[in-house]
């Protein structure tokens, strides 16, 4: 059953059967880690001037006049000295916002008896034609024009575009899957003579909207031409020349034969560009992007076009012009958010292409994923119908541990995007199945032991029982174990004032808190009754720190009560308070009742003696109550012992106590108190009543809210009052339950 998900997976991988979440998970992770690792920094090699709101409104609707233009590339190149720029915006009809074309229609017509008219038009002229102000301001300047490629029935062109960098004879008849375009939308002729060295701008809309790769390279009529950002890199380094680079055969049989990157020549050096088979490659987005997103400085255009920039505050940097105006319909999906400027994709790129840190596909990539499915499926097939399920379990974390972890290994040091969705779906397909199966066809024993336990016990412990079932029963047993019995008080009170459905409301609320942390220290609920609860440690999964965990619940359920009564006090409902007995001892653990109704409980003198001390709380003015025998097992706790008493029932005195905290967090002047106290119950025992009383008022000045040296100041001079008795052993008899 196992090798189900296996087998789809791989044929999933080659293509055979193409599962669409499966995709689509892939880009969910790819989206996920690209946000996660994001560098989130400022790359102030490159500026992106951008034709913003601002701008439109300063300086008018776009286009504007190439005049304009032309003023701003001299103010970029003479003043600010850049280094570069590069337009994300195309040139594609002839500026005649100037009048020019139709006053030489009046010099040709109208006005062409008046020689005048044609004599100030001539000298006129270079002011009024804007298209060859902006050549003469692009002319022999480091610029990128910009264009994009179109795919439309009629193959429509327009304008002029640059020559290709990759001609059909030098691809070897090899198979490339570059994108493909039978149209274009370029510059006009003079402009793109002026800047010959142009980019197309395209990006590459994936099937769910998002643009997570551009093209560097594309095809049209059987040439290929260079995107913007390769443009704008090669200008940078040099002008190297464009070769395609093929999968190495030497070493390793491929039975790819696409190009798997692009190699810039220059001399005897060769740089290569990694991309994927659509001769693309991914955009590391550096943050969030935007003009507040700070992956890179943007400058408004309309600053520049009115020198409000600091001279040469843009030197040697490389520009890009593009626009963030909603209006102008250049903002894209992107994994990192949903209007992405158009212009700052370009800008990654390059930023990337100078850092050598692109991010690509690469043409392995089925490969790799047939290899991990196949070893992991493998390792799964075999291993999970071996082990028990926690051990299945944590056979499935490491196999996913080790996709996810060599997955990003390969992501963050070399820049490979490497298919996960469909190793990751297969292993906890495989899991689930696995488990499935299990808990179908394991024994009814171990389903009967849960359904018969899981009402009393944690959930975790009744998953440790079903382990072992034959070890777990509920035939009675003696054991020694911890018992609590833990009262609310103030219920009478409540209930006289408050309406039924209140009442039962705060109780399921009071219970609900109390029950979750007596179940959080693996403690089993007995019953409640009425206002109370009654609880055990040791059974039926035996607990050698028993005691431990029972004090650590009853402290833990005696702060929730001071939270709670916060809560109550701020809502105007009245405050509760608890008392909670605690004692060990060994008891009769087992399914107990009668043939109509039984129950899993604890019974014996031990319980009987810890319902005794929840009633002792009250008297002494505290929440807890403990007995010795629990104290000695719970050694992990600093104690104020409180007294010694002969209860209902017992002829025998014990000693109860206090739990103060956990030794670890007992402060200085805590401790100072109970060895004061000590002193004093030895003195009160010998019935050294001067020296008791020193001792009170000692502990008074110490604590003196604490209803227990006013109960034993009271004790004192009453007993002060009767003769030495030699036959006292210093116990507190106490005739009622």
């Amino acid at each position: 059953m196992t090798l189900i998900p296996v087998i789809l997976a791989l044929l999933h991988a080659v293509g055979v059967v193409r599962i669409g979440v499966l995709q689509r998970l892939d880009d969910i992770i790819y989206d996920a880690r690209l946000r996660a690792t994001m560098p989130n920094t400022q790359d102030d090699r490159i500026v992106i001037v951008n034709i913003d709101e601002k701008s439109l409104a300063e300086v008018g609707r776009w286009p504007w006049g190439r005049n304009k233009l032309a003023q701003l590339i001299t103010t970029l190149f003479d003043e600010q000295q850049i280094a570069l720029i590069g337009f994300d915006v195309v040139f594609a009809e002839a500026d005649e916002s100037s009048g020019l074309t139709r006053l030489n229609e009046l010099a040709r017509n109208e006005f062409r008896d008046q020689a005048g008219f044609s004599d100030r038009l001539r000298q006129l002229q270079p002011e009024l034609d804007f298209d060859a102000a902006f050549a003469r301001a692009i002319a022999n300047r480091p610029v990128v024009m910009g264009y994009y490629l179109t795919s439309d029935g009629e193959g429509r062109s327009n304008g002029t575009l640059p020559a290709p960098v990759l001609t059909p004879d030098v691809l070897q008849g090899r198979p490339i899957k570059a994108t493909s375009w039978n149209g274009f939308g370029s510059n006009i002729d003079q402009l793109a003579k002026a800047a010959p060295l142009a980019g197309f701008f395209n990006s590459i809309t994936d099937g769910d909207g998002v643009v997570r790769s551009l093209p560097l390279l594309a095809e049209y009529k059987g040439q290929y031409y260079e995107s913007i950002s390769l443009a704008m890199f090669r200008a940078i380094a040099g002008m190297p020349k464009v070769a395609p680079g093929f999968s190495n055969e030497k070493f390793l049989a491929r039975s790819y034969q696409g190009m798997d990157r692009v190699l810039l020549k220059q001399g005897e050096k060769a740089l290569a560009i990694p991309v994927d088979e659509r001769v693309a490659t991914l955009v590391p987005y550096r943050g969030r992007g935007g003009v507040q997103g700070g992956s890179f400085r943007y400058v408004s255009a309309s600053d520049v076009l009115s020198k409000k920039l600091p001279l040469h505050s843009l030197k040697d940097k490389i520009i890009l012009l593009g626009t963030t105006a909603p209006g102008l319909l250049d903002l894209r999906v992107t994994p990192v958010g949903e209007t992405y400027p158009g212009v700052e994709t370009h800008a990654n790129i390059i930023s990337a292409l100078l850092d050598g840190s692109v991010l690509v596909k690469p043409d392995y990539a089925v490969g790799y994923e047939v290899v991990i499915l196949t070893l992991a499926g493998l390792l799964l097939s075999i291993g999970l119908p071996l082990l028990s399920a926690p051990r299945a379990v944590l056979l499935s974390v490491a196999v996913v541990s080790v996709l996810v972890l060599t997955n990003l290994w390969l992501y963050l040091s070399y820049g490979l995007v490497l298919p996960l969705a469909s190793a990751l779906t297969m292993a906890i397909t495989a899991f689930g199945l696995n488990m499935s199966y299990g808990y179908f066809v394991e024994s009814r024993s171990k389903r009967e032991l849960a359904n018969l336990f899981g009402t009393y016990v944690p959930p975790e412990l009744v998953d440790e029982m079903v382990k072992d079932p034959d070890s777990y029963s509920m035939k009675a047993t003696n054991r020694e174990l911890t018992v609590m019995f833990c009262d609310m008080r103030g219920f009478t009170k409540m209930s006289e004032r408050m309406e039924p459905t209140q009442l039962q409301e705060l109780l399921t609320g009071v219970f609900s808190r109390l029950t979750s942390l007596i179940r959080a220290n693996r403690g089993t609920i007995d019953k409640y009754m009425g206002d109370c609860v009654m609880a055990f440690w040791g059974a039926p999964v035996e607990t050698a720190e028993h005691a431990h965990l029972a004090v650590k619940s009853s402290m833990e359920m005696a702060n929730a009560i001071r939270e709670i009564n916060l809560e109550h006090r701020a809502k105007g409902l009245p405050e509760i308070g608890i008392g909670i007995g605690l004692n060990t001892g060994t008891m009769c653990v087992g399914d107990m009742g009668s043939n109509i109704r039984r129950s899993y409980t604890v019974i014996g003198d031990a319980v009987n003696l810890g319902s005794r001390l929840e009633g002792l709380s009250k008297a002494y003015g505290l929440d807890i109550v403990v007995s010795e025998a629990t104290r000695k097992l719970a050694p992990d706790f600093a104690w104020q012992e409180l007294d010694r008493v002969r209860v209902k029932g017992k002829e025998q005195a014990v000693a109860i106590f206090w739990p103060l905290a956990p030794l670890a967090r007992v402060s200085a002047e805590v401790a100072d108190e109970v060895k004061t106290w000590a002193q004093f119950l030895k003195a009160y025992r010998a019935q050294n009543w001067d020296q008791a009383d020193v001792l009170l008022i000692n502990l008074m000045r110490m604590n003196a809210k604490k209803y227990l040296y006013q109960l034993y100041s009271e004790r004192v001079a009453s007993m002060r009052l009767l003769p030495f008795d030699p036959e006292w052993d210093g116990a507190t008899n106490f005739e009622t339950k």
